[in-house]
């Protein structure tokens, strides 16, 4: 028997003794089963261009809005962002939709800096606790995932590394250092049984295959000796998609996948209409991807997943067909999920309007400030392939040419030039302004996507299994 997730009638549920923990091929709360649904709290505390807007790298826009608003500003700008992006609002609209479980996204700069490695910043725990206990309240889990490591676990804008070198496999003190941040963490957590567990490295990749398994081992051995209850939730090499150099489940374990469907994004392999073909073929994707936790008898996360949408700016005559499509992918991978008792967790819960189950109201202060920038259009050549063949060899290798292309040269070398253009849109604002534009990402200033929420709601109360 399953137990499904909380009614929207039992909100406030403040009280829980019991840590959860992975018991065979389940996840159980005071020993029976339960699945984990609902989203991730991405842009937030690990901020990303495409979800609030600005170019390239966090900590290249930080560094230029810090030179334009001064540290006091910044400061100031920064606390409300973090404030008003999620609030007891957001717990309630969340929990009012059946779910039960907020993936937490975290940049490790929070919590030490680069020039003081090993100095932790008690502040770093301020929103985040504040963001953890809102949940708590609401009958919401949470999973503390650290998307942006030292050094960067991965080659993409998201690990906020600067580059496109994934450094933290070649160079052991950023090893050391993210070790110690969990640590850390732990230790702040240990006996908050509202935390559902640590997931420690988001979307890794380890070009040898052999350095993530050592490093799991070993992170899970520091976690232990500290905190030996809570779940860790360890993603799959290549961006959560490759097991092949796992072996020995490490315990008290959930191994981890990332699922997104090109049927959901722009330039699908074809329409998705729902035939039958095209359901086993994203029943036989996902089948490939959980073939180690299937092999080990475990349970199953999906950390990540989810279609992207269109809007009526942007253009495209049937928009809204296309998003029917979209939805409709949607729905095809939740049914999979359902079939499996895969606990999941959508990206994600709030942008300007790109992805998220609420998204920045087009009128708000922020948007209106930076819509300039947002329209600017810079079309990418395509040569590379040409000039170098051997591109389409180079790890990973599902990127091809054209996308090795753009993460190097627009979100590298273009968006860390364009940061100051961002950033000067604003100078000179007062502090009465800032919290203006803040208060854009508060949920009363924001749309709901109605039909994205409907649909996670319908599988979100869903009734025992």
């Amino acid at each position: 028997m399953f137990i499904s997730l909380p009614n929207s009638s039992d909100t406030k549920m403040t009280k829980t003794n019991t840590f959860l923990k992975v018991d065979g091929e389940n996840i159980v709360r005071d020993g029976k089963p339960i699945v984990l649904k609902g989203a991730a709290l991405g842009g937030w505390m690990n901020m990303e261009n495409f979800i609030t807007g600005y170019p390239g790298h966090e900590h290249q826009v930080r560094r230029e809005l810090l030179k334009v608003l001064g540290k006091e500003k910044y400061d100031f700008f920064f606390d409300k962002f973090l404030e008003y992006f999620f609030t007891e609002a957001d717990a309630a609209f969340f929990a009012s939709l059946g779910l039960n479980c907020i993936r937490l996204p975290v940049n490790y700069r929070h919590f030490e800096d680069d020039m003081a490695p090993g100095v932790f910043k008690e502040e770093g725990f301020k929103h985040l606790d504040r963001v953890i206990d809102l949940c708590a309240k609401y009958g919401i889990y949470t999973v503390i995932d650290l998307h942006a490591a030292p050094g960067a676990q991965n080659i993409d804008w998201h690990s906020d590394g600067g580059t496109n070198q994934a450094l933290f496999w070649v160079h052991k003190d950023f090893q050391d250092r993210t070790v110690a941040i969990w640590e850390h963490l732990a230790r702040h957590y240990c006996d908050n049984t509202w935390v559902a567990g640590y997931n420690p490295l988001n979307e890794p990749t380890d070009e040898e295959h052999t350095r993530l398994p050592a490093f799991y081992a070993r992170v899970e051995k520091a976690i232990r000796a500290i905190d030996p209850h809570h779940i860790l939730f360890l993603d799959g090499n290549t961006f959560g998609m490759d097991f092949r150099a796992f072996t020995e489940p490490l315990p008290n374990c959930v191994y981890a996948v990332h699922d997104y469907s090109n049927y959901g994004f722009p330039n699908p392999p074809e329409e998705f209409t729902g035939t039958k073909e095209q359901i086993e073929f994203h029943e036989r994707a996902f089948e490939r991807k959980i073939e180690f936790m299937k092999k080990i008898g475990g349970p199953v996360w999906n950390g990540e997943f989810g279609p992207v949408y269109q809007q009526a700016s942007d253009g495209i005559p049937d928009w809204e067909d296309m998003n029917d499509r979209r939805y409709a992918v949607l729905e095809c991978q939740l049914g999979i999920y359902a079939k499996s008792h895969t606990s999941w967790s959508i990206w994600l819960y709030k942008d300007i309007g790109f992805q998220g189950m609420t998204y920045v109201n087009p009128d708000s202060a922020y948007i209106k400030l930076i819509q300039p920038f947002l329209t600017k259009k810079r079309p990418m050549a395509d040569w590379l392939r040409a000039a170098a063949p051997s591109i389409d060899n180079r790890y990973p290798k599902m990127w091809r040419s054209e996308r090795h292309l753009t993460r190097i040269v627009r979100n590298c070398l273009l968006a860390d030039e364009l940061c100051c253009e961002y950033a000067a849109y604003f100078a000179d604002k007062s502090e009465a302004e800032l919290e203006e534009l803040a208060r854009s990402f508060a949920l009363e200033n924001c749309v709901k996507r109605e039909r994205l929420n409907a649909i996670l709601q319908e599988d979100g109360r869903r009734g025992e299994i």
